[in-house]
């Protein structure tokens, strides 16, 4: 395994100017030996500002070198300059290139932004059962962006046969890992009885979770709830959101 420096523990070592130097003469060296390695980290740092200044035609230099010699890392940072257009034209077939490259590594973010680039049509021709595919494989990995992809997608009927119970599946896994959508479309799909059993105090629930978090469409429903509820089925639904919220429950 290679030495990971980065720029902040150099700059705490021999302060700020020989910092990038030395930081300059490793990427140069790979890290050690390992060239991909060396050069993801100073891609980073450039990007972040970590003790240097920020540079973003340089970060776009060292993310290219390490993503050519195969660092998935890389890649994805190349495939996210690309798509945003930061510090180079924006080119989403390029992005596409890069994701690509990252996801066939494993690379979870690459694919997840690869699905959205298919659910789009950015760089690609719109296709949402491949949109579906990479969402998959980022999904299974817990990334809860795509956990989300996933339950809208099979929620919408999006290349894939529209499956309710499908969709609540990935909605509570990108619920609990505190994805805000996600819960607040849990609360519409108990409330509408959606893949689940009806049940307004659990709607309500995953509605004031969502709302605590600043959701502002679930603060609406859940308000919109409270018509269909009494007053012991309210103020159990709040000791369910306050005991998931302190980790004593699962919610459903």
């Amino acid at each position: 395994m290679a030495l990971n420096v980065n720029m902040q523990n150099l700059t705490e070592m021999y302060g700020a100017e020989k910092a990038e130097a030395v930081f300059r003469e490793i990427a140069d060296l790979g890290g050690y030996g390992n060239v991909g390695t060396g050069q993801g980290d100073i891609d980073i740092n450039y990007r972040g500002g970590l003790g240097i200044r920020p540079d973003l035609s340089k970060a776009v230099h060292w993310y290219r070198l390490a993503a050519l010699q195969g660092n998935a890392i890389a890649q994805f940072s190349l495939g996210v300059v690309y798509n945003n257009g930061e510090g180079i034209a924006q080119d989403f077939v390029e992005a596409v290139y890069w994701y690509q490259l990252a996801a066939l590594q494993g690379n979870a973010n690459s694919q997840s932004n690869l699905g959205l680039m298919y659910e789009k049509g950015q760089g690609v021709l719109q296709d949402y059962a491949e949109a579906l595919n990479w969402y998959r494989l980022a999904a299974v990995q817990g990334h809860v962006v795509a956990q989300f992809n996933m339950g809208l997608m099979h929620e919408k009927g999006d290349g894939v046969t529209q499956d309710f119970a499908e969709a609540l599946k990935w909605y509570r896994l990108a619920a609990l890992q505190g994805h805000g959508e996600a819960q607040g479309n849990l609360g519409v799909m108990y409330a509408k009885g959606e893949g689940v059993a009806q049940d307004y105090k659990t709607a309500h629930m995953w509605f004031n979770i969502a709302a605590a978090a600043g959701d502002s469409v679930a603060t609406k429903n859940r308000d919109a709830m409270t018509q269909n509820m009494n007053a012991q089925q309210i103020s159990e639904a709040q000791k369910m959101a306050r005991d998931w919220q302190a980790g004593r429950i699962l919610p459903g």
